[in-house]
């Protein structure tokens, strides 16, 4: 787990701590993290505030670590700026945007708050994985939202997931986790049919928590999948739970259809 989220953070001497907001499509990023050899939205907006005349600020901090092709509707994350740094709160978005690829966008920024850090005095995420039901695939959807061509089984779906909430060992869920495995699921429930559109709808699994496992979300979504297609009992959650083995819960789906979709604070 994370440190105290009331603990008092501060920005380095010499340095004014900015609170943005920033969505991006990852179908080209290899996730939030700056990488060696991969293209990373840490790296790219870094490269943007250079272009500003940024240089001397340290990397952007995010709330969560988004893996590749895994997109973000508005992820929080605090920058460290020099503070002879001339650009306003109202100025800085727009000029940001100006040197950044169409697939990222700065949406707000602001001072932040004394002792705000954007990971560590984060108290909870939320996630949305996107379904597209429908026998055929949709290309605006395509890289946006997992195609599925059968039908799924909403009911029994939310029935386990409503098993899955609260305080539990998670390690069935989890690919390749060296941390303790013990979370609180806050919040995990099938949305079907929430757009619908010529020969298909669109579905939503909206999932919280304040941390989680590495590639938990997608397993989870794997495994309610399996239950909405009639593939395993809704109550046999319990039993993957309880076998703390990642071969007994479903695969881990594919990243295009999760979104990272904001986070709450103190």
């Amino acid at each position: 787990m994370h440190d105290d989220p009331y603990r008092l953070y501060a920005p380095p001497a010499g340095y004014l701590r900015w609170r943005l907001t920033v969505a991006w499509d990852g179908q080209s990023y290899a996730g939030w993290q700056a990488q060696a050899n991969a293209p990373s939205v840490q790296d790219t907006l870094q490269a943007a505030l250079w272009r500003l005349g940024g240089e001397g600020a340290a990397r952007a901090v995010a709330a969560g670590r988004t893996d590749a092709g895994v997109h973000a509707e508005a992820m929080p994350l605090h920058w460290d700026l020099p503070a002879h740094f001339s650009v306003s709160a109202a100025q800085l978005p727009r000029a940001l945007n100006a040197h950044l690829p169409p697939d990222i966008a700065v949406l707000e920024a602001r001072p932040a708050p004394p002792g705000f850090h954007a990971r560590f005095s984060c108290v909870e995420r939320q996630y949305v994985y996107r379904l597209w039901l429908s026998p055929q695939r949709h290309p605006l959807w395509q890289g946006r939202a997992l195609h599925v061509s059968a039908e799924l089984d909403a009911d029994e779906m939310n029935r386990a997931a409503r098993l899955l909430i609260g305080l539990h060992d998670f390690a069935a869920f989890a690919t390749r986790e060296d941390r303790q495995t013990t979370r609180e699921l806050r919040a995990l429930d099938v949305r079907p049919g929430v757009t619908q559109l010529p020969g298909g709808e669109l579905w939503e699994i909206r999932v919280a928590g304040e941390s989680f496992l590495r590639h938990m979300v997608r397993g989870l979504v794997g495994t309610l999948l399996l239950v909405g297609q009639g593939k395993r009992r809704a109550d046999e959650v319990l039993a993957v739970l309880a076998s703390r083995e990642r071969g007994q819960a479903g695969a881990n789906v594919a990243p295009s259809g999760l979104y990272f979709a904001g986070a709450r604070y103190p």
